[in-house]
């Protein structure tokens, strides 16, 4: 699994519990990855939305410009439960293996 993988099973769990905002989703993953670039999330936030596991929609004004909303669909919670299988797999054997 490799780190886009990790990234969008994380933005993929986020938004199964509410819909969020962009900016956001990525103040919350650059807590956990601090050396992604914002255009990765972004565009990885946009295929995303073209595979359609998510969608996204104009929310309220505030005060700024109009924010966009992204929210899972059901594509996109089948592919959370097989992004997060992949990764529960791969964390037992590599624990399995010793490494911590």
């Amino acid at each position: 699994m490799l780190k886009k993988d990790l990234i969008a099973l994380c933005l993929l769990h986020l938004l199964d519990g509410k819909d969020q905002y962009g900016y956001e989703l990525l103040h919350i993953l650059h807590e956990g990855f601090p050396d992604t670039q914002e255009s990765a999330i972004y565009a990885l936030l946009r295929e995303m939305c073209r595979n359609e596991l998510i969608q996204w929609y104009k929310g309220d004004i505030s005060g700024g410009p109009v924010r966009k909303y992204y929210r899972l669909t059901d594509a996109g919670r089948e592919k959370r439960k097989i992004l997060l299988e992949e990764w529960q797999r791969i964390r037992d054997t590599v624990a399995s293996l010793g490494v911590e």
